[in-house]
């Protein structure tokens, strides 16, 4: 199978975690782990990651510094991210599949100049801030900043992905046997000039769910693994009896309540991709891809066929979609 495998950024560095490279790196070993599994069971495999908490580190590190006039745009630091991740999951993928090529590819992303996410920033990145620092950068730096749980983080546009840039370079790494890292948080955007085919980085960060959904469908994926620091997608998150599903239609997946800023896209994307292509896609934990891809952990998302000459299945709304006495809910 051709597998496209996505890693959540803050399943590399987690929540409140200090973001030294150490604790990352650490990660990655436990990410890499888990991948290799994929390629030693005979699986083609292109791995993206997110970047919302090294984009911000490095964005908020580039507004402090002294010597730099202006601070770097995040199309370029989303640039050094893609190198940083990129370059710890090529080390310990090597070291973990003897005989195979790893390569880590610096990848752009088109997007639309005029989409409406450049009105409405909301894609978090960098870490936690405190009531005073939101206001600080607000005021002193023109940041946004939104509600993430309890606490306020910087919000940045993020536009829809329309075009990978280096597609047909990640096609041809695949047919050579190599295990692809391309599109890195959510790749480098940029726009392009119709007339002359210029490409102009832009003030964004991709969602990387969607990239990979894109990437996915457009290198004839067999599957997409969105895989976290979760196990699985949950219905009633945060309420004191919580439905985690196990198979889902991309439908039932689009109905459900989900956090604007972490797992709806994820959501959005899985489904998008079923839907799109009739192929598998999973919402599952980082540390186990293989059992993600098996069905035996996360979240499988799958388009139900439509007999012809019936009318597709209604699925069921409100409390009554899972039960919450079962161990697992199928919905």
């Amino acid at each position: 199978m051709r597998i496209v495998a996505a890693l959540g950024g803050n399943a590399l560095l987690q929540r409140g975690e200090n973001p030294d490279a150490a604790v990352q790196q650490h990660h990655v070993h436990d990410a890499a782990r888990s991948l290799a599994e994929l390629v030693l069971a005979g699986h083609e495999l292109v791995i993206t990651h997110g970047n919302g908490p090294q984009v911000g580190l490095l964005a908020a590190e580039s507004e402090s510094d002294p010597d730099l006039t202006v601070p770097y745009p995040l199309d370029v630091l989303g640039a050094q991210t893609q190198g940083m991740i990129g370059t710890l999951l090529a080390r310990e993928l090597v070291g973990r599949l003897p005989g195979h090529a790893v390569t880590a590819l610096v990848t752009h992303t088109e997007v639309d100049p005029y989409d409406p996410a450049f009105k409405h920033p909301d894609k978090f990145i960098g870490g936690r801030l405190t009531d005073h620092q939101a206001r600080m950068m607000e005021l002193d730096r023109g940041w946004t900043t939104a509600r993430d749980g309890d606490h306020l983080r910087r919000t940045v546009p993020s536009p829809l992905p329309k075009a990978i840039t280096e597609l047909a370079a990640v096609r041809v790494l695949l047919a050579s046997g190599s295990v692809v890292i391309a599109a890195g948080g959510g790749g480098i955007p940029v726009t392009r000039n119709p007339d002359t085919g210029l490409m102009r980085g832009v003030e964004a960060v991709v969602d990387k769910d969607r990239t990979a959904a894109l990437l996915a469908e457009q290198l004839d994926a067999d599957a997409l693994l969105i895989l976290t620091d979760v196990t699985h997608v949950f219905t009633r998150f945060g309420a004191a009896h919580p439905g985690p599903l196990t198979t889902v239609t991309p439908d039932r997946l689009h109905q459900l309540d989900l956090p604007a800023g972490s797992m709806r896209p994820k959501a959005e994307a899985a489904a998008d991709f079923a839907e799109r292509t009739g192929h598998l896609a999973v919402i599952g934990p980082l540390d186990n891809a293989l059992g993600a891809l098996l069905g035996t952990t996360g979240t499988t998302v799958r388009a139900l066929p439509v007999p012809v000459g019936r009318r597709p299945r209604v699925l069921p709304e409100g409390p009554s979609a899972y039960d919450p006495a079962a161990p697992h809910a199928t919905v």
